[in-house]
């Protein structure tokens, strides 16, 4: 917030948010999502978190604000909500783990959508990444597939985005690699 004592006048000013997105860590983190984290200003979990350290490290580079998911434990679930809706930079984000994807959503889900009405819709929990302009609830969907290492799987990815006076800018897929691969052993 900007005052101009000249003119006795307050002028909100927003200013572009650095976004990494993820899920699906499963108690999983290593320095090549740290060094991604670096880079924004805020860190949004879509669950499956795992182990919290996965959380306490994050939160070294970042602002983080997560949801628990279907294999977080009774700690993480007391700390983290089901579901959160949140303003980013005039922008309405609504972040849930097991939420389907366009076409395909639970009817709790759509009813989270018709309520809160989101400009951008998060899930996580099928560890496949998609981004999908969804035109019937007038959203963004991303599911930025699986950061960690346990899963169906074969690549780990997230996805980093701006949102700069609720435009959402600079989307890009983070290729983090492939998921395990198989040594000279076959382990």
């Amino acid at each position: 917030m900007l005052v101009d004592k000249s003119k006795s006048q307050i002028t909100f000013v927003l200013l572009m948010k650095k976004i990494l997105l993820l899920s699906d860590s499963h108690s999983y983190i290593d320095n090549n999502i740290v060094n991604h984290a670096k880079w924004s200003d805020e860190i949004w979990h879509a669950g499956d978190i795992g182990n919290i350290k996965v959380i306490d490290s994050l939160k070294k580079q970042s602002l983080v604000r997560a949801v628990y998911g279907n294999i977080d434990n009774h700690l993480t679930r007391k700390i983290y909500p089901e579901n959160i809706f949140f303003n980013c930079e005039g922008t309405s984000v609504l972040i849930t783990h097991i939420g389907g994807y366009p076409g395909k959503y639970s009817k709790r889900v759509q009813l989270l959508l018709s309520k809160h009405k989101p400009k951008i819709f998060i899930s996580g929990h099928s560890h496949i990444l998609k981004i999908i302009q969804d035109k019937k609830f007038n959203l963004l969907y991303i599911n930025p597939g699986a950061s960690g290492i346990i899963g169906f799987h074969k690549k780990r990815t997230m996805v980093r985005f701006e949102i700069d006076d609720t435009e959402i800018k600079n989307l890009f897929v983070i290729d983090l690699g492939n998921r395990s691969y198989i040594n000279e052993d076959g382990l």
